[in-house]
């Protein structure tokens, strides 16, 4: 199973994506790296001998992946094309659940709903010590000013 696992593994591979990295994980299954696409797909034995267990997540930043989104056992005898349809399907369904999960992250092709620059964590309507500190030195030549016209005027 596992040199049939690979070897439909690496078939799948050049199906989905021209660019990816495949290799196999300790307990046997087989993992696809789409790092373009930020997507990694893993096949696994099933229950049963003909079957594959399939799952799909996202990579995050620093290249480390993150949870399945999404699963699906698929005969291997249904042939590549079946599995590369699954995957597919599993692929739409973990990049929908990261778009749902995070509704503050803009959405591609679609202009920033607000307008504005973001703005830094933490920055509020307090003026800052740094602020603070600017106003009393600006209000100090200020102040000299004044005193050494008026004392020399």
């Amino acid at each position: 199973m596992g040199v049939q696992l690979s070897s439909t593994a690496k078939e799948l591979a050049e199906i989905l994506w021209r660019e990816h990295t495949v290799y196999r994980e300790r307990s046997g299954g087989v993992v696809i790296r789409g790092e373009h696409v930020r997507r990694w797909i893993s096949l696994a034995p099933a229950g049963s001998r003909d079957e594959v267990l399939v799952r799909a997540g996202r990579i995050l930043d620093g290249g480390t992946t993150a949870p399945a989104r999404s699963e699906a056992v698929v005969p291997l005898s249904a042939g590549t094309d079946v599995l590369a349809a699954t995957c597919r399907r599993l692929l739409a369904e973990a990049a929908a659940d990261v778009v749902r999960v995070a509704p503050g992250r803009a959405v591609p092709g679609r202009p920033d709903q607000s307008g504005k620059a973001a703005r830094p964590k933490g920055s509020g309507k307090h003026t800052s010590f740094g602020s603070w500190v600017i106003l009393a030195c600006v209000a100090g030549v200020i102040a000299l000013y004044v005193y050494s016209t008026a004392m020399h005027g």
